[in-house]
């Protein structure tokens, strides 16, 4: 049974998760803000990943200060010997930027050092749908056509707030990063017939992106895992390159799942577990875009759990709550940027 959505009460309400009911799924959590703690985290979930693989992340507008580091990835993929003929994948804008065209993305791929591996633009030659069961808004979503050269599919997620979504977790990644830049991102954020580009927006925007995600892991099935990087964490997006806000949320660690649902409450609920002033930016962003509808959306079309059971790898895989995985967080200390 999922919970009810009260009037007033819907994406701009934290559900405690006291009040939320169902199954539990494992998530796995280590402080280790590092390659090592994107390996350590990723080890614990990658047993069903076979085939070709690809490897879905936010490559950043040029010179962009918070994605995860090209450096990071890099040494991450060459430790992890099924990876070693990954594809790192990912779709051209929807706004006018640097990764707008092919070409231009491909410029700024260069420029933020994602040199190392190939980068496949999956709209560089056309699009595919697939299909969204139980979808309200849409029974397709548009996708570049290349997704179908992949067997397994790895969303490794730099966790942030986000201008629109509220925050941007795993469900944001694929839902947006897969959706190809000029059809399937206008179905998301585009009314049909509008001369407002962005004219979907709160619970409608979060039920759109979440039913494309929806396409993208149904057609994976259970070849999907998740990896979350909590990590230089904006409310802005990392499509806003440069002009991003100042990071005021503390770097808290790198969690991970099989489960996407559970990995992105997770992520939520490190951030509410954290002090006033740590969180009080994070938690506006989220609220008032209406972002916790991404998380009550996907437990009403079966993607998976919001109860789980969170596993320290820091400490024997020993159970803990939130509220001590946060425990002793620093204020956030901007860093030179890794290439």
């Amino acid at each position: 049974m999922s919970e009810k959505i009260l009037p007033g009460l819907g994406g701009e309400r934290y559900v405690p998760y006291g009040e939320r009911t169902g199954n539990e799924s494992i998530v796995y959590f280590t402080r280790e803000v590092s390659p090592e703690g994107i390996k350590k985290a990723y080890e614990k979930v990658n047993g069903r990943m076979s085939g070709k693989i690809a490897i879905k992340l936010h490559t950043g507008e040029k010179n962009g200060p918070n994605f995860i580091p090209s450096a990071w990835v890099k040494e991450f993929m060459e430790g992890e010997k099924e990876l070693g003929d990954a594809v790192i994948v990912e779709t051209n804008t929807y706004y006018e930027g640097d990764r707008y065209t092919t070409e231009q993305h491909r410029e700024t791929l260069e420029v933020n050092g994602w040199t190392f591996a190939p980068v496949d633009i999956m709209d560089e030659e056309g699009t595919i749908t697939l299909p969204i069961k139980g979808g309200k808004w849409m029974k397709e979503m548009s996708h570049g056509s290349h997704m179908t050269r992949y067997d397994s599919l790895l969303a490794l997620t730099h966790f942030k707030g986000h201008t629109m979504g509220g925050f941007g977790g795993s469900n944001k990644n694929i839902g947006i990063g897969c959706a190809d830049g000029r059809i399937g991102k206008k179905w998301i954020h585009t009314h049909e017939g509008s001369s407002d580009m962005w004219s979907v927006v709160e619970e409608e925007l979060m039920e759109r992106i979440t039913e494309s995600t929806k396409a993208t892991i149904d057609y994976f099935g259970p070849k999907v895992c998740y990896v979350n990087v909590m990590r230089n964490m904006s409310v802005s997006c990392d499509c806003e390159g440069l002009a991003a806000e100042p990071v005021v949320t503390p770097n808290v660690g790198i969690l991970s799942s099989t489960d996407i649902l559970a990995i992105d409450q997770a992520s939520v609920d490190l951030i509410y577990a954290m002090s006033e002033k740590d969180h009080k930016a994070m938690l506006e962003r989220i609220e008032t875009r209406h972002g916790h509808r991404q998380l009550s959306y996907m437990k009403e079309l079966g993607m998976g759990n919001n109860r789980y059971i969170l596993i320290d790898l820091d400490n024997g895989e020993s159970r803990i709550d939130p509220k001590k995985a946060v425990e002793g967080v620093k204020p956030f200390k901007p860093l030179t940027m890794i290439p």
